[in-house]
């Protein structure tokens, strides 16, 4: 079973749907009782970073997030804001994040008038990283649904999981042993975000 962390921010219906369709069982929960009974967390999120992990303090989820990550090793993804969240901080605030994968936010930087920031739509991502998340995804070109305007910025390429070009190249996804983030929301991104949660359910 998986636990959707409730913290108050982030499409916590989408996911679960997308996972009833692959045919896993999938609670949305804040307590963490609930949340230790499960195999698999998911951290998701959407709005701003400083809210985002005073949301996750002020509830003692934040604490709770780092043991089940590095005591108790259990496979966590955090999608969205919530990749944002695993890493040290983000430019666009002062908390400190939860440290769990050594990387900052930044906001985009793009020179080509073209190109809005926010970043929002389709796009191609490139997989760097052959771990079990990944595992399959490289037989069809991958397109995943994005809406954001900072990226991850990695102090390690061996952090880099997937990556997207949007005016320049930026990590898409991150890694740290069983601790995974993507940029996307794979639960709007139809069959290929459907392939990439079959995954992380069959870790």
């Amino acid at each position: 079973m998986i636990g959707i962390i409730d913290y108050g921010l982030g499409n916590l219906g989408s996911i679960k749907n997308m996972l009833k369709i692959i045919g896993e069982k999938a609670i949305i929960s804040s307590d963490i009782t609930e949340l230790d009974k499960c195999d698999k967390l998911i951290l998701p999120g959407v709005g701003s970073f400083d809210a985002g992990m005073s949301k996750l303090n002020e509830s003692n989820l934040a604490e709770y997030i780092k043991k089940v990550a590095t005591q108790d090793k259990k496979p966590i993804l955090g999608i969205c804001l919530g990749m944002q969240l695993l890493g040290t901080g983000s430019e666009e605030g002062t908390s400190k994040g939860l440290g769990l994968i050594p990387f900052c936010s930044k906001k985009f930087q793009v020179h080509d008038f073209n190109l809005k920031v926010p970043h929002m739509g389709w796009d191609i991502v490139d997989i760097k990283k052959d771990i079990p998340l990944t595992r399959g995804l490289t037989e069809k070109r991958q397109r995943y649904y994005f809406v954001h305007s900072y990226h991850a910025v990695c102090d390690s390429q061996d952090n880099v999981m997937m990556t997207c070009d949007y005016g320049y190249e930026f990590a898409a996804a991150v890694v740290k042993n069983n601790i995974m983030g993507v940029q996307f929301h794979p639960e709007k991104s139809h069959s290929f975000g459907m392939a990439l949660l079959t995954n992380f359910v069959e870790m």
